[in-house]
């Protein structure tokens, strides 16, 4: 395999899902927000709430259209660009995304319509029930996709057959529970509700700055502050759900994002500041909190976290096991009679794919010297600076979220949502989200290198045999055409903000006044 096309189909994929995720988090926690928004109405049948979540249904709208759309294309990516992958472990990965397409997709693309047009059709209770199953959908959309995803970080409940050459399912309870994939979920749909919350009071504290409809703004705001407080605090404390999980399925990632080179005994502690330094293998002018880390990664006191050194040579002796199952897989394509050789596949299956790794130094891994098994090894250490501060960043932004919303609660319960210094901070605040939710794809998938699914399949292997001409050309092409969707819904959001939430009610009393009628609101 051409490793620049392996590459440049990484790459592809990498610019794909970013962008498609710039669309995904809005969309689930508006959902959430516009139900809570309409149960207030239906409650209190008061019209401004109506409006209220009239408006913020548009901003959905909009950025509910570009993630479908985006999304399509990551789908299709599977097949185009990693037939190979798509081979090898298309009967576990495929099935939670029929499930969504099937369920989910279908569940909220059936609502989504009855939700913009049924306003002056369907009662308020029967319309808030329509509102609920679109956030329903939309979040149930999320878990599938993080189930498979899962997976891919954790992969449960299935096993590789000598037969077919393929992995297939064994137990597809283990593949829907897969404690990564309910950690992933959790924290992913919870910073997209940050993200919403964020959107609501930036732009309900620009309208508040200009000193246009206030009634709305401070609504909203208020309503942003208490989803944003809860939203905000549920990522800390399932982030670190998230490290737990690590702990048991991703030792290298969790090493390699704390640049932890060498075991470190309990109670590790959390690495707050430090400079990496590939060459010696040591992370200079580190600054601890002591303990914090071995209660985030084991719940525990007394139990080591292991190091990237150790790790290594962990991996090694895996990869010389792998070595063993590849001969004895090789003799079962052979003859697959060879009972000898099939209970010797059996006792060293699970390092299969540690054998694989081989092949980007080999073309058979049976003739691998013991340089390249070590050169193997040291490959699945992913890349440590970029790890390490990517968290930091990202854990970083967190706890500023925690700040953010807090204040805010603070100013909406003493009605002093026109502090001006704080309305501006909202506003400036608002691209933080977006940045933290990249910044934690690039540790989930930057972390799980050189893996596509890890311990299985190398992620060279899973390419598909195009041509870097080909690659280039559709990365051109994807990059011109999403740029487009880019500016035409910024375009659409700014013109739906500047028109305001009443330019339906404003048009009406216009068209009125010019026939000599009164309007009716």
């Amino acid at each position: 395999m051409d490793l620049a096309v392996v590459d440049l189909s990484r790459l592809q994929f990498a610019l794909t899902a970013l962008y498609h995720f710039l669309f995904v988090p809005l969309t689930l926690g508006l959902s959430f927000m516009l139900v809570i928004m309409e149960s207030i109405y239906v409650m209190t049948r008061r019209p401004i709430w109506r409006t209220i979540t009239r408006f913020w249904g548009v901003i959905f709208g909009i950025n509910f259209v570009l993630g479908v759309a985006t999304g399509l294309t990551m789908e299709f990516q599977f097949g185009m660009n990693w037939s190979y992958y798509s081979h090898y472990v298309g009967d576990i990965f495929g099935a939670p995304l029929a499930i969504e397409g099937l369920m989910a997709f279908f569940l909220e693309a059936t609502f989504v319509g009855l939700m913009f047009f049924g306003w002056d059709k369907l009662k308020p209770h029967a319309h808030l029930f329509v509102t609920f199953m679109v956030a329903l959908g939309t979040n149930l959309s999320a878990l599938w996709i993080l189930i498979a995803n899962g997976w891919m970080q954790n992969p449960v409940g299935a096993a590789f057959n000598p037969d077919t050459m393929r992995m297939e399912i064994t137990d597809f309870m283990a593949v829907i529970f897969n404690p990564v994939a309910q950690a992933k979920f959790v924290h992913t749909v919870s910073a997209g509700y940050v993200c919403a919350a964020v959107v609501v009071l930036g732009i309900s504290a620009f309208y508040l700055l200009k000193g246009k409809h206030k009634g709305f703004a401070k609504r909203s705001m208020t309503v942003a502050a208490a989803f944003g407080l809860l939203s905000s605090l549920s990522v800390v404390v399932l982030g670190d759900e998230s490290g737990y999980a690590l702990t048991d399925n991703q030792k290298m990632k969790l090493a390699a994002l704390e640049a932890m080179w060498r075991t470190e005994e309990a109670p590790a502690g959390l690495t707050l500041f430090g400079l990496p330094n590939l060459e010696d293998r040591h992370t200079h002018f580190e600054v601890k909190v002591p303990y914090v880390l071995g209660l985030i990664s084991t719940r525990s006191i007394d139990k080591p976290v292991e190091g990237i050194l150790e790790l290594v040579a962990v991996a090694e002796d895996r990869i010389e096991r792998g070595v063993v199952a590849y001969d004895a897989l090789e003799k079962v394509k052979a003859d697959p009679t060879d009972m000898a050789a099939r209970g010797q596949f059996e006792t060293v299956r699970n390092d299969l794919g540690y054998g694989l790794l081989l092949k980007r130094y080999v073309e058979d891994p049976r003739a691998a010297t013991p340089d390249q098994i070590k050169q193997a090894a040291w490959s699945t250490v992913p890349n440590v600076p970029l790890m390490f501060w990517v968290f930091r960043f990202m854990a970083g932004i967190g706890f500023l979220m925690i700040g953010l919303f807090g204040t805010a609660f603070i100013l909406c319960t003493l009605r002093k949502h026109e502090t001006k210094w704080f309305l501006r901070l909202a506003v400036l605040a608002i691209p933080l989200p977006w940045i933290a939710i990249e910044a934690g794809w690039l540790l989930a998938e930057v972390g799980r290198q050189p893996w596509a699914v890890e311990g299985v399949l190398p992620t060279f292997l899973g390419a598909s045999s195009l041509t870097v001409a080909h690659l280039w050309t559709t990365i051109i092409c994807f990059t011109l055409l999403y740029g487009a969707l880019a500016v035409v819904e910024v375009g659409l959001i700014l013109r739906a903000v500047k028109k305001g939430p009443f330019a339906e009610q404003e048009a009406r009393e216009e068209d009125a006044a010019a026939e000599g009628e009164p309007a009716v609101a």
